[in-house]
């Protein structure tokens, strides 16, 4: 028993290893993996509401070289977008044009031809009115016919012995006033838009340029000209453009006073430029508006202004 007393205790102490973290690896990579299809999913949905024009849009964004787009490419300066590569922002309206087919080009020049045609039977129709009408025969040295790129073009020009206005206004003579009542049915009859531009001669006012001027009194014998038209039968929705051009451009280039040079404009457009004219027209309209500017002038000094525009002094 004294044995068992002296015999040493022995205590075993075990380690325990407690089984390592794995880590948040994995969380990571099942992140990335729910925004990858979050983003496809984003992705997906966006092409399936875009319109084609706005998928050609997207398309250009890729088109240019990532090389060429660091290096400041075309259209980076031209576009206000914040992603480098070029193209017009997805805001904006973009018109795509799409190669004609075969039939859109035979129907364009079959229209194109009836066009020319149609003007082509004008001029030969205003040319036998002219011959047959006792009245308009009279009138026939001042009324020029022709054909330009833009369409039909009558000139009604002025002479020393039989002037279309009175002296330095826009009061319509009577001749004049029976030339335009008896040509406005004939071009109301065709669908074609038309324009008018008064010419002066190079004549200057006593004033110059500084008040009222050969530009204020063209523009107010075309559109003189206009209410006889319209006057005289043509529809006003016809009536596209009218313009004043002063003595830019004399049909008498060595002689700018010549009286030939005063004259009135008609010309019966084409499609191609009614097409054009109209383009430009709604492109000017689609652009942002111009806030209006505040005039410094008193209410007392416009009214001003415009009595010494309205009251013309007589030309030297």
């Amino acid at each position: 028993m004294s044995s068992d007393a002296k015999r040493p205790i022995i205590v075993i102490k075990r380690k325990v290893v407690v089984a390592g973290h794995h880590g948040g690896a994995w969380k990571i990579a099942f992140a990335d993996f729910m925004t990858a299809m979050f983003a496809f999913f984003l992705v997906m949905w966006l092409l399936s509401s875009s319109s084609p024009k706005q998928l050609t849009g997207i398309a250009e964004h890729f088109k240019m070289p990532l090389s060429e787009a660091l290096k400041g490419g075309l259209a980076i300066s031209n576009s206000p977008s914040v992603i480098p590569g070029g193209g017009d922002p997805l805001t904006r309206k973009q018109e795509v044009q799409l190669p004609k087919t075969d039939v859109e080009k035979n129907l364009e020049t079959e229209a194109e031809a009836e066009d020319v045609s149609r003007l082509d039977n004008l001029k030969k129709q205003l040319d036998d009115m002219i011959e047959s009408s006792p009245l308009l025969r009279q009138f026939r040295p001042q009324l020029l016919i022709d054909i330009t790129p833009e369409g039909l073009r009558i000139q009604i020009v002025d002479s020393s012995n039989r002037p279309m206005f009175d002296r330095s206004s826009a009061v319509v003579q009577p001749y004049m006033h029976t030339i335009l009542r008896e040509i406005s049915p004939v071009i109301n009859a065709q669908p074609n838009k038309i324009t008018l531009s008064g010419h002066t001669d190079a004549t200057k006012y006593a004033q110059g340029d500084k008040s009222y001027s050969n530009w204020e009194l063209s523009a107010d014998r075309a559109n003189a000209s206009r209410r006889e038209l319209v006057a005289g039968g043509l529809q006003e929705v016809k009536v596209l453009r009218v313009m004043g051009v002063a003595s830019s451009m004399n049909l008498n280039q060595e002689d700018p006073f010549a009286p030939i040079n005063r004259r009135i404009s008609i010309v019966v457009l084409n499609q191609r430029a009614q097409a054009g004219i109209e383009k430009a027209n709604m492109a000017n309209a689609s652009g942002a508006l111009a806030k209006p500017v505040a005039s410094s002038q008193s209410p007392a000094s416009q009214a001003a202004v415009k009595l010494s525009i309205a009251a013309p002094s007589q030309r030297s």
